[in-house]
């Protein structure tokens, strides 16, 4: 019963990025900023978990065939959050691929880097697993190898609350961060041993800091990211913000030792974890103040998107008001709801007018290339295929020229 409870919360808090993407609002852009996007690999996040965030194979078809019209490559999927089991993680891996196999078409599961390219190419849907938890191994280490035959790419150690790992973010604001443990050295082991990406969004600083420490010192020039975590930074001014801002996002210190190891930060749109400040959908604008602050930050080369696009989420709401006390975050995220910040950025639906804000900034094609996808994908060929940032970086641009020789070959979006 306890397991079941905990899967309801994690998976509730993984879907109160609120009104998303089947309600989010669509922006207008310039045709070049549209075009642009279509011809350029973008890689989003899609944390949206079976039977909470979604419940029909028909709305996962919607959305992708959305983002495939409107120029995203892929995304990162989440799988599991919170203390989901290894058996809750299967029947979550069944329902999206049965959901897929309905169109073995449109999508593309990835194992390499070229098979993001590929998906492009032929307009399919980049599919690369992600799990928020290190609860589903049940204890055991050998089944990360297993994860990486499913195409598991990466995975976060500890989703909010305290686990075998370490501690998440929630944990952490109510000062329960109890720092990496033995057991999670032993799980970041196993993820360099088979190429599974260290992804420490979620995670509290004290175990974040301690599984960098981790890193930097144990496999040095592995890199690691946030995948989607907002710069806490960029809303201290804010005038309606709390004082420690929202447990989601993350100081600028550990933003900057991700891109030090050669990984990257990607801002997600989600406007909850905002800090509550913005009542409306998230605009253009503001998604581009994410991007342009971390790439000041850390640089350009260090920085990605990940939308975190979710379905309605009306049921989530409402169960989130009725249970606060299940959340225990001092009613931050239902003071959030109750002003309003209920909006999500789906990139289908922002990329493109983003993409023209950026460029009234001063960006260039080859900034939004890297921030897109090449960023992610860099980094991905270093940690998935051991290949050093200087052999892809010599080898993208061949891809890409052979990219656009063949790409009349296959249908375009």
């Amino acid at each position: 019963m306890n397991r079941l409870i905990g899967l309801t919360v994690g998976l509730l808090m993984t879907a109160q990025a609120a009104l998303s993407s089947e309600e989010s609002k669509t922006w207008d852009a310039s045709p070049e900023a549209k075009q642009f996007v279509q011809d350029t690999i973008v890689i989003g996040m899609l944390a949206s978990p079976y039977g909470t965030g979604w419940t029909e194979y028909s709305q996962l078809h919607e959305y992708f065939e959305r983002s495939r019209d409107n120029g995203i490559t892929g995304h990162e999927m989440t799988l599991a959050a919170a203390d989901m089991s290894w058996e809750t993680f299967l029947e979550q891996h069944y329902h999206f691929r049965a959901a897929m196999a309905e169109q073995p078409g449109n999508f593309l599961v990835v194992n390499e880097t070229r098979d993001i390219e590929a998906a492009h190419i032929q307009g399919k849907t980049a599919v690369i697993w992600n799990s928020q938890t290190a609860t589903i191994l049940n204890g055991d280490l050998q089944k990360v190898a297993t994860l990486k035959d499913i195409g598991v790419k990466s995975m976060i150690l500890a989703y909010n609350d305290i686990f075998r790992t370490g501690s998440g973010q929630l944990a952490a604001q109510n000062g329960r961060d109890i720092g990496l443990t033995p057991w999670g050295q032993k799980v970041i082991d196993e993820m360099v041993r088979f190429g599974i990406l260290l992804d420490l969004s979620h995670t509290g600083s004290k175990t974040a800091n301690d599984a960098m420490d981790y890193m930097d010192e144990n496999y040095p020039g592995v890199p690691y990211v946030y995948t989607h975590s907002i710069p806490a930074g960029l809303y201290a001014g804010e005038a309606n913000a709390t004082p420690l801002g929202c447990y989601r996002n993350i100081p600028d210190d550990e933003a900057i030792r991700a891109a030090k190891s050669g990984g990257y930060v990607a801002p997600t749109f989600t406007e909850w974890m905002m800090d509550g400040v913005w009542p409306e959908d998230i605009s253009p604008k503001q998604a581009a103040d994410m991007i342009d602050y971390y790439v000041k930050l850390i640089g350009v080369d260090h920085v990605g998107i990940a939308s975190d696009d979710m379905f309605s989420t009306k049921l989530v709401v409402d169960f989130a008001k009725a249970n606060a006390d299940m959340y225990n975050d001092g009613g931050y995220m239902i003071d959030a709801f109750n002003k309003g910040a209920t909006g999500n950025g789906e990139l289908a639906k922002i990329l493109a007018a983003i993409t023209d804000d950026l460029w009234a900034r001063g960006y260039s094609n080859e900034d939004l290339a890297k921030i897109y996808g090449g960023n992610k994908m860099r980094v991905y060929a270093q940690v998935w295929e051991g290949k050093p940032p200087e052999v892809f970086l010599q080898e993208y641009p061949e891809r890409l020229r052979m990219r656009q020789a063949f790409e009349g070959m296959f249908h375009s979006r």
